[in-house]
């Protein structure tokens, strides 16, 4: 009978130390928003297949994402190359781009070193998202499947050039098809949303204080295009872009997520500025 009291009393007192362990042992996750350049597009009417935006122009920014899991950091998009570091920028009549920091030395102010980044995740393959890829040779590379088998073809050599880490043969790169668990825990999930790009996805982070955000990659560019369900001229596939953006738009609402369209100036402040990080 004592044998059996001291069992139950082992049992229970191993409780409360169990679920604190379950508890330390999950990853904490953070995240920051970089600034990974500015866009002075000059023709707006290139967003509209419709015709919506003739004679407009616009201004947009250029959004990268820090996200620290645990030990571990993904870079969600690369931004601008730093060939346009410190180049003149103007909201005249013609475009314009500019880089203002280099994500490299962004990461420095918060004690990030380039070798930390175990994971760089591309939203998709057109050059504002992808120019300062290769500054990580060492992380992982995920990307849409569909992008990345276009790499290397004709008429993509330029966008394959940021990618020559990950073409040699034995690289680490995993060509995402559908939705994609980063790290196998559900806190951050690459979301399949083509049409963009063949391979175009989208990212949601499950912050332990603020909740769900999403970035939406080029699923939409800004809040009247999301508004409108506008598909740019350059898109590849209208119907894939136009099922993509009702999904991104209920996801966000079925989540309440933090909705961050990552190339609109206005969103920029829905997440704390740089150096800070959403908790």
């Amino acid at each position: 009978m004592k044998k059996r009291l001291r069992l139950i009393a082992a049992t229970v007192l191993a409780l409360p130390l169990s679920f604190a362990a379950a508890l330390a042992s999950k990853p904490e996750v953070r995240l920051w928003r970089l600034d990974c350049g500015e866009l002075w597009t000059y023709n707006l009417d290139e967003l509209s297949d419709t015709r919506a935006y003739v004679g407009q122009s616009k201004y947009f920014v250029g959004s990268c994402y820090l996200i620290r899991h645990g030990d571990a950091y993904l870079l969600w998009d690369t931004g601008l190359a730093k060939t346009y570091l410190n180049k003149p920028f103007a909201r005249g009549d013609a475009d314009s781009t500019s880089l203002g920091a280099t994500v490299v030395d962004q990461l420095a102010k918060i004690g990030v070193e380039p070798a930390q980044i175990s994971v760089v995740g591309i939203s998709h393959y057109h050059l504002d998202h992808v120019g300062q890829a290769a500054d990580f040779p060492q992380a992982k590379l995920l990307i849409g499947k569909g992008d990345f088998d276009v790499l290397g073809r004709p008429e993509h050599e330029a966008r394959s050039e940021f990618f020559a880490p990950w073409l040699r043969e034995g690289a680490d790169v995993e060509k995402v098809v559908g939705d994609h668990d980063v790290f196998g825990d559900g806190s951050v999930m690459m979301l399949d949303l083509p049409g963009h790009t063949p391979g175009h996805h989208g990212l949601l982070v499950r912050l332990p204080k603020r909740g769900n955000v999403l970035l939406s990659g080029d699923v939409v560019h800004f809040r009247e295009n999301m508004a409108s369900m506008g598909v740019p001229s350059f898109n590849t596939d209208r119907a894939q872009s136009l099922a993509s953006m009702d999904r991104f738009e209920k996801l966000a609402r079925n989540l309440k997520a933090t909705l961050i369209i990552q190339h609109e100036e206005k969103d920029v402040a829905k997440l704390p500025a740089f150096p800070q990080a959403a908790e």
